[in-house]
């Protein structure tokens, strides 16, 4: 799977939520260096809070982190270099993000950690 050097596209409506530069694949999962874009102060503090409450990965989080991530599922969407993925799971901290995709959602638990 070549995904290193590839550019991926967080977005916001119309707005650039940043660009993810992968740099790693461990599949499921993809990471790499996160560029912000105008648009991730809007969204910057949901991720800090989905992240943290993944953290927690126990049942009395579990509800607030699911609620965490609808929101940002609701805001924000995910590209490849060949367009848009219809369900995927991403985190976002500092100048890193890492995430894993799917072109049908998600059977299983999402968290993945």
């Amino acid at each position: 799977m070549g995904f290193d050097g590839e550019v991926w596209q967080v977005r916001s409506g119309d707005g650039a939520v940043g660009e993810i530069l992968i740099d790693d694949a461990d599949f499921p999962w993809l990471s790499g260096h996160f560029t912000a874009g105008p648009a991730f102060a809007a969204v910057q503090e949901l991720f800090a809070r989905e992240l943290a409450l993944a953290e927690q990965d126990d049942e009395e989080h579990r509800e607030q982190w699911e609620a965490a991530y609808d929101e940002i599922r609701r805001r924000v969407s995910l590209s490849s270099p060949d367009g848009p993925v219809p369900e995927f799971l991403l985190h976002i901290a500092g100048d890193r993000a890492w995430f894993r995709w799917s072109d049908e959602p998600f059977a299983d638990d999402p968290s993945g950690g």
